[in-house]
């Protein structure tokens, strides 16, 4: 039953984004006697845009999952190759179990990362990024670069304002 109800969840969210993307209009130039022609932006080229702003929108939980403190930090690391999760969590400082678990696999069930569970005593379980993975810690790659190189400035800026 609990099945059945995460997608009848997950449809009702996603029905509201659709709701809200077909409520969408664009204003063209202004016409001669004085009124707007209006055309409605089609649903195929809505669904390709998504809607982030859109609280029920599916984009807004895709967001959550890869800007969330560890799913950076995770996404980053995997750019380095596989790792088991021990390995993450060593690498990840910081990070409980709980919430490195939890993260990976929201990120897995996203579809960005790969889990391969081996079976053997003690548990092995191995991570890496899938293609759509290697392209969004792309940018949360250069993201995290462009905080490290900015971060004196970040700082400074940071002390002026609480002075």
């Amino acid at each position: 039953m609990a099945p059945v109800i995460a997608i009848m969840g997950s449809l009702h969210r996603f029905v509201l984004c659709l709701n809200t993307l077909t409520l969408k209009l664009t204003f063209s130039k202004y016409v001669q006697k004085g009124k707007y022609e209006m055309s409605q932006v089609s649903l195929s080229q809505q669904l390709k845009e998504g809607n982030l702003f859109a609280e029920q929108c599916p984009s807004r939980e895709v967001l959550k999952h890869v800007t969330s403190r560890w799913g950076v930090l995770i996404l980053v690391a995997l750019r380095e190759g596989t790792h088991r999760f021990s390995d993450l969590r060593r690498k990840i400082g910081g990070v409980s179990e709980k919430m490195l678990a939890q993260s990976l696999q929201a990120l897995e069930q996203d579809g960005f990362l790969n889990r391969i569970a081996y079976p053997v005593v003690p548990p092995h379980v191995e991570y890496s990024l899938t293609p759509l993975g290697e392209q969004v810690s792309e940018k949360v790659a250069a993201l995290a670069d462009w905080i490290e190189l900015n971060l004196p400035e970040v700082l400074a800026v940071r002390d002026e304002r609480a002075a």
